[in-house]
């Protein structure tokens, strides 16, 4: 994911910030407990598309890294 589409893209539901999951290629919310898929290099950012994150997904994030 191209870090300056990522630094403008926003949570649909929260406007909140997005962090990149490379491995399940997913964008995840975590204000909204959301992924949002990507597919073919392309978000999808509707909240019907989005999967649902446990309580344990959620605890096992890394800390968010200030963007600067």
């Amino acid at each position: 994911m191209d870090s300056k589409l990522l630094e403008l893209l926003v949570c649909p539901v929260t406007k909140g910030h997005l962090d990149w999951d490379k491995e399940r290629q997913e964008l995840l919310s975590r204000s909204a407990r959301l992924a949002y898929p990507v597919r073919n290099g392309i978000p999808i950012l509707l909240e019907n598309e989005a999967r649902a994150m446990s309580d344990e997904e959620l605890e096992d994030l890394p800390p968010r890294t200030p963007i600067v």
